[in-house]
């Protein structure tokens, strides 16, 4: 009878959430913060846009695959050089109050997309490294079960792959906990991860064929351009979110 009951629930939250995609698509109605968290590149510390570039581009690809441009919400290290582009700075208070207004009104689920540097203790969001436990404080709070979605673009982020692990939630870091990843420096246009994001996802079914396609995208580039020893992306995905996503397609657009 227990077997049978949760087969029923499974059934009915399935049908819910095909539903809500027939209606206006799986992820219009989700919030979303990009945050770009530094602006210098590694090794020579100057000013860089790498990381901006990753932040816009990004954001403009998850509109075109249905996420809605009004409650997404983009982070930088330094708005000001980005006149009329409408970000947030990027420290946690803004984060976390940006994120908190934006679930108030776009209660589908949540998605956080983070690209900076990292270190073995947390990513870099404007002056200071964020612990993964005030990532989670950050997202838990407004976020709270809803199905929900974090990207790191950062060495080391998979550091953040344990406390962020949760039934509701999909995780994909650039790295694993004890590897740095690569393309951060002055004339990278995007870092490696972020580019196979870009590459990837305007022909990828889901976020599951998303997180997959891009690991491999990611080796192959690290092999190319010969990059060692290679970062390893991980990709966690919890078991209450593990039967829906395939099943929220990205728009086609």
């Amino acid at each position: 009878m227990v077997r049978w009951t949760a087969a029923l629930l499974a059934a009915l939250a399935c049908t819910l959430w095909t539903t809500a995609a027939d209606a206006a698509g799986p992820f219009a109605n989700w919030a979303a913060v990009v945050v770009s968290g530094d602006f210098h590149a590694s090794h020579t510390g100057e000013p860089s846009d790498t990381f901006d570039n990753a932040r816009r581009d990004v954001a403009a690809e998850l509109v075109r695959k249905g996420f809605s441009a009004g409650n997404l919400l983009q982070f930088s290290a330094r708005p000001d050089h980005y006149p009329g582009a409408k970000l947030g700075k990027s420290d946690v208070e803004s984060i976390s109050d940006g994120l908190h207004d934006v679930t108030a009104h776009a209660r589908g689920g949540c998605l956080a997309y983070f690209t900076s540097h990292g270190a073995p203790s947390g990513v870099v969001i404007g002056d200071e490294i964020v612990s993964p436990t005030r990532i989670l404080e950050m997202i838990g709070e407004s976020c709270g079960e809803r199905p929900t979605i974090v990207i790191l673009s950062a060495c080391f982020s998979g550091v953040f792959v344990p406390a962020l692990a949760d039934a509701n939630t999909m995780v994909m870091t650039a790295a694993r906990p004890d590897r740095t990843s690569f393309g951060c420096g002055a004339t990278d246009k995007y870092p490696y991860f972020d580019a196979c994001v870009l590459q990837v996802m305007p022909s990828a079914h889901d976020f599951i064929a998303l997180a997959t396609a891009v690991k491999q995208c990611v080796a192959d580039k690290e092999t190319e351009m010969g990059a060692q020893p290679p970062s390893e992306p991980q990709i966690f995905v919890g078991p209450g979110l593990r039967p829906f996503l395939p099943l929220m397609a990205f728009a086609s657009g």
